[in-house]
């Protein structure tokens, strides 16, 4: 049998192991929720530490905390926030809505970290108290919400969009790579008239711009923080100048532009900054959904689909066909980004659990953003390392298809009008010719007119003067010369 130690709380005796920095109510915690076996990671405990931290610092400032006992404190949180002593946090995440057991387990291991620094009995609430010190001028119902703002922020700036910044640079190298590449553009499934790879591209480029700009404003969102609300945001036990002081040493630690919320009883009572955060970070994951999905089926085929680009060759597609590939790292991130929408549909009905003066589901709203910023963020990551940095564009296959495009006709209804343009579309169908063949064939313009009209690349610009340079060249042909 594990060595054990016997600490007591309000409830009674707890037997904990003896190697443990956690307590009796950690512990107490650990035996009421052996439910999925997630633990909350490495950026939210780093986050705790940075909180914990803060507070230690403006307590002592203000002459709440000694020296003496603020230094090996200190020093906890230095090891929490490193990740020395993340074997000491095992609550699972379904929890305590208000994320107390997290809160008290790290009030437990930094006071019994501390107590191992200053030579004393872990366990002992000696010289260090984890409650009268740690958890000094703080609240589970301030501190937790505080940390949830914290640890998102980081794992928005330092993760997710890194990882968007590299899609984009990415997408972006192939909107020039293909900017001559001229193809069939696509409309509900069905051929539209002509653009260039390199246009779709750039669209793709200017969805993730956007994405990284909401991702900005869900950061603008998390700013507030409640730290200084204690309980029920009413600020009992919270000294004047605690929260601005702490907030200032958060922000020069992490670079970060955190204020105090200017209303504590909303900060403590709701958490609608989380659900406006996760709302963006869905709004992301449909974005990269389409780009994704573009990409597939662009690359369908090779042979019996649109076969307009070549996937990266990863991995061998199947256990029975050979030599077939699959777009694998698509569909990964497609799973990611169906399950960070499933997570958004959770965290909205934990932003519906607050109840007076207090939300208590946010480890659930905490726990899903956390997980969606970081499998969001791994997986655009390895979209992009893996399939968009090598895909190529089947030129001539693209120039075939768009050869062979009905939706041209539209270049011709300038000159001959919607009806007459429609008439030659559906001959061109019906006959398997292309709409220039039909077009000589019916005369309707001089064969040099109809090569300017019906160029792609021509179609394909994006400048609306040079598109009607060849109708303005026609602008003598009337209708009654048309047959």
């Amino acid at each position: 049998m594990s060595a054990i130690r016997e600490e007591t709380d309000a409830l009674g005796t707890v037997v904990v192991p003896a190697d443990a920095l956690w307590g009796a109510q950690t512990q107490r915690a650990i035996e009421n929720f052996p439910i999925s076996g997630q633990r909350f990671g490495r950026v939210f405990l780093a986050a705790l530490g940075e909180v914990k931290r803060a507070c230690a610092q403006s307590n002592t400032e203000l002459g709440y905390l000694a020296p003496e006992l603020a230094v090996p404190v200190l020093q906890a949180c230095d090891e929490v926030i490193s990740g020395a002593l993340d074997l000491h946090f095992p609550v699972d995440v379904f929890q305590t809505g208000s994320g107390t057991s997290t809160n008290m387990n790290a009030n437990e291991v930094i006071a019994n970290r501390a107590i191992q620094l200053l030579g004393g009995r872990v366990g002992s609430k000696s010289p260090v108290h984890p409650n009268d010190h740690v958890n000094l001028s703080q609240s589970s119902n301030d501190v937790m919400p505080t940390v949830t703002h914290v640890a998102v922020t980081l794992a928005l700036r330092n993760s997710l969009q890194p990882a968007l910044e590299g899609l984009y640079v990415a997408l972006l190298e192939k909107a020039h790579a293909f900017e001559s590449v001229v193809k069939t553009g696509r409309t509900h499934l069905q051929d539209a008239t002509p653009v260039r790879l390199g246009q779709e591209f750039d669209g793709y480029a200017a969805q993730v711009q956007q994405s990284l700009a909401r991702l900005q404003a869900a950061q603008g969102a998390l700013r507030p923080l409640a730290l200084g609300g204690t309980a029920v945001g009413t600020g009992i036990n919270c000294p004047p100048g605690f929260s601005a002081r702490a907030i200032a040493h958060l922000n020069a630690a992490l670079g970060t532009d955190f204020v105090e919320a200017p209303n504590h009883m909303a900060a403590n009572a709701s958490q609608e900054a989380l659900v406006e955060v996760s709302g963006q970070l869905k709004t992301v994951a449909v974005s990269l959904s389409k780009i994704a999905d573009d990409i597939r089926w662009l690359a369908s085929g090779p042979r019996g689909g649109l076969g307009e680009l070549r996937l990266p060759e990863v991995q061998p597609g199947s256990s029975i066909m050979p030599g077939k590939v699959n777009p694998v790292m698509v569909e990964a991130l497609l799973m990611v980004a169906a399950q960070v929408i499933g997570f958004d549909s959770a965290l909205t009905l934990g932003g519906l659990g607050a109840r007076f003066e207090l939300n208590t589901m946010l480890p659930l709203m905490t726990h899903n953003l956390l997980q969606g910023i970081t499998w969001l963020a791994n997986a655009a990551r390895a979209f992009t390392e893996r399939c968009v940095i090598g895909l190529e564009a089947d030129v001539e296959r693209c120039f075939t298809l768009v050869e062979r495009n009905l939706a041209l006709a539209t270049a011709l209804t300038p000159v001959i009008g919607y009806d007459a343009a429609a008439s030659i579309a559906q001959e061109a169908y019906r006959s398997g010719r292309t709409i220039k063949e039909v077009a000589l064939e019916r005369g309707v313009a001089t064969p040099a007119l109809l090569e300017d009209l019906l160029d792609p690349v021509r179609m394909s610009t994006s400048k609306l003067a040079e598109a009607n340079n060849a109708v303005d060249a026609a602008q003598d042909i009337t209708a009654t010369d048309i047959p």
